[in-house]
Formats: structure tokens, sequence, C-alpha cells
């Protein structure tokens, strides 16, 4: 697992991929995904995940749909049409990060 610090200067950018090319997650189907796609290299926790999706969606960034699910009230988190903008933006900026990284580190890439 990375720690708490790598992840949490990289949230905004996480979240805003995964709804960009999802229509719409909830909460825990977002940490699910994430910790899936990662092999358990990246595990969110409620405590910093749903801050950051209530500040997003504070900004008009992300837009909510409560849904009945059984007994179970499900909050549905999709992203605007400005957000996809940002998006785009945030994996831009990080992937030009990694490269300057990269070179300042002069580290190579890892062949897999």
């Amino acid at each position: 697992m990375y720690s708490s610090e790598l992840i949490k200067g990289t949230l905004k950018t996480i979240i805003l991929k995964l709804l960009s090319v999802n229509d719409k997650l909830y909460g825990y189907e977002i940490t699910q995904m994430v910790k899936e796609l990662t092999g358990g290299k990246i595990q969110l926790t409620e405590g910093a995940l749903y801050p950051t999706l209530h500040a997003l969606e504070a900004q008009g960034i992300l837009s909510t749909e409560v849904v009945n699910v059984g007994n179970r009230i499900r909050k549905y988190y999709s992203i605007t049409q400005t957000g996809k903008k940002v998006a785009n933006d945030k994996v831009d900026e990080f992937s030009e990060f990694i490269g300057t990284m990269m070179d300042l580190l002069d580290l190579k890439p890892k062949l897999v």
C-alpha cells in the first residue's frame, strides 16, 4: 500500500478519472474499484473519500442522485460537464508531474 500522503495528493484526480469513464458511482463502489484496479495497493478510506466527494459536489464538479436500493439509500455521484474538463486537466497535470519526478529522481520506467 502507498502512504496516505501520496494518496491524498492524487485523490481528486483518481475520483474524477473514474467518474469520467463511468456513468455514475456510489462511494463504496469507488473504493472497491480503486482497490481492484490497483491490486490492493491503493485502499481509499471513507474519511478521505467522502469529504473529497462533498467538496467536488460543492464546487459543481460532481452532481448527485439519491436512489432507494432495498432498505438503503444510495447516493450516486456523476461528473458534470465542468467536471469533465477539470478531470482532463488533472490527469494531464498528473502525467506531466510523473515525468518531472522521473527526471528529478533519475528514474527509468519499470518494464512489467
